[in-house]
């Protein structure tokens, strides 16, 4: 088939990911699952495990693939427009996170993290010890503490951006629950990829990589929420022209998130994280209100849906083709819903939290999502783990994501009932009832 010009060929390929997530999602909403993982499964269902699989010249087509450079042809604007999305959207949950909560919720959001990384770590790096020894699923090349690290960073790792969406599905936002999940879910994540760059470091001998990593992140937090958080609330109210943001305070917020975005993708922490803080460092009020009033839609509708597809695109389910393999697929499964699921709601527990949240927070903290398969295709790429182990890693990621809402819907209810969110804090600019739209 002839290959359609590139820009041509993008806003095809948005037609076609749009349809078929919303095809999908609403067939995953009769098994209870939300829109979110629904895009994710029409990702996978796009690339090459099934699409690929059934009419591999349309597939090729539609998502050309330039062999000379082992890299998609799309990706030159398929990629970014996929970041993007997932920028902006982890801005405006950082806009929503209840910073109020956590610190009144600060032991069990830290008991919680801190049992969703201890956990499933030893489990992970337990089971890397076996697959070192006793199995070819990790290369020659790969040194035993890496197989280790790499492995346990991998269990480790929570849906972050897939969290949120399934937390404001459930209509949970702003209430204790998904509140500690999140918290937990940020800090778990960052230090599953401070640990990857430990993993990377080694690999390539280079440790000045892992200290920018770790030293990069800590620093970005603190001045973002030390400096711009009190530098935006001084000047929101240049921003503002009769109780709304104007055009110039949206573009304030904008530049701020890529910014944000930039430097934690610059220092190797992905730009989620930074999107995320910057997000949470917006003064609550008419700019956090008017923000998110104008990025949300488009960007759960049109951009969000792009990340999710874009991640599906190089899985390869198939890869996953012997007994042995499903064997080893099974002892990643268990360990990791013992090591994430079982030990955060324990955690959630220990610290006072009811058993319904309790139950709930570790439900949720148990999916892996696309975060899982980011960091598990950065593993494949750098040859640190086999086509094999990927495979396996991909269906875990899959299934406790597809695990997440049923059991949730099961244990605490189809939308956290008589969960209500806790009451809002003072705003930091009071809002008129009057309040109109961003300007």
């Amino acid at each position: 088939m002839k290959n359609l010009d590139l820009a041509v060929q993008f806003l095809l390929q948005i037609a076609v990911i749009l349809l078929f997530c919303r095809l999908v999602g609403s067939i995953a909403r009769r098994f209870g699952q939300p829109q979110v993982v629904a895009e994710m499964l029409a990702g996978v269902l796009l690339g090459p495990s099934l699409f690929g699989l059934l009419m591999p010249e349309v597939q090729a087509w539609l998502f050309p693939w330039d062999r000379s450079q082992s890299t998609r042809d799309t990706q030159s604007y398929l990629f970014p427009a996929s970041q993007l999305g997932l920028a902006l959207y982890m801005f405006v949950v950082g806009m929503e996170f209840r910073v109020d909560i956590v610190q009144r919720r600060l032991k069990s959001s830290i008991a919680v993290s801190a049992a969703g990384m201890i956990a499933p770590f030893v489990l992970g790096a337990g089971l890397a010890w076996v697959f070192f020894y006793y199995t070819t699923l990790f290369p020659s090349k790969t040194s035993l503490m890496e197989a280790m690290l790499f492995l346990g960073a991998s269990m480790c790792i929570t849906a972050f951006p897939m969290l949120a969406r399934i937390i404001h599905f459930k209509k949970l936002s702003g209430t204790t629950m998904g509140t500690v999940a999140l918290g937990a879910g940020a800090i778990d994540d960052a230090t599953a990829w401070c640990l990857l760059a430990v993993v990377l470091a080694s690999f390539d001998n280079n440790w000045s990589h892992a200290v920018v990593n770790i030293a990069g992140g800590a620093a970005y937090v603190a001045f973002t929420l030390l400096i711009i958080r009190p530098v935006m609330t001084r000047v929101q109210a240049w921003l503002m022209e009769d109780r709304a943001l104007t055009e110039a305070g949206l573009v304030v917020g904008l530049a701020l998130m890529a910014l944000g975005a930039w430097f934690t993708d610059l220092i190797g922490l992905h730009a989620v994280f930074g999107a995320f803080v910057m997000g949470a460092a917006m003064p609550r009020g008419v700019m956090v209100r008017d923000l998110t009033a104008r990025i949300q839609p488009l960007t759960v509708a049109l951009l969000l849906p792009l990340f999710f597809t874009y991640s599906g695109l190089n899985t390869k389910i198939g890869l996953l083709n012997t007994g042995f393999l499903w064997l080893m697929c099974g002892a990643v499964l268990v360990a990791a819903v013992l090591g994430k699921g079982v030990a955060c709601w324990l955690a959630a527990r220990a610290t006072g939290l009811p058993n319904r949240e309790a139950l709930g927070i570790g439900t949720l903290m148990n999916a892996r999502g696309l975060m899982e398969l980011i960091i598990i295709n950065i593993g494949l790429q750098r040859g640190i783990i086999s086509e094999g182990l990927f495979a396996v890693l991909v269906i875990m990621a899959v299934v406790t994501t597809l695990m997440a809402s049923p059991i949730f819907d099961r244990l605490v209810g189809a939308s956290g009932e008589a969960i209500g969110p806790e009451p809002e804090p003072e705003p930091d600019v009071a809002l008129s009832p009057a309040a109109g739209a961003v300007r």
